[in-house]
């Protein structure tokens, strides 16, 4: 039995990952010198995770009901 997520919980959990991501990288990046090669590649592993997530279904998103859902 695999842990799946409802597709409103996951469509919540990805805005506030994305969000707190994006708020992250920008504190981080004003705080430090970094350059922007290094700023793509925390960009990337931070999108990696989401990817992964979505990928093993452990999170379903509906897109806030903006595209048709498959149906199984």
């Amino acid at each position: 039995m695999k842990f799946r997520i409802s597709p409103l919980v996951s469509d919540i959990i990805i805005s506030v990952y994305v969000i707190v991501t994006l708020y992250l990288r920008f504190k981080y990046e004003n705080q430090s010198n970094i350059t922007i090669a290094n700023s793509l590649v925390i960009g990337v592993c931070f999108f990696v995770i989401l990817w992964s997530l979505i990928k093993l279904k452990i999170l379903n998103p509906n897109w806030f009901g903006l595209f048709n859902s498959k149906k199984i």
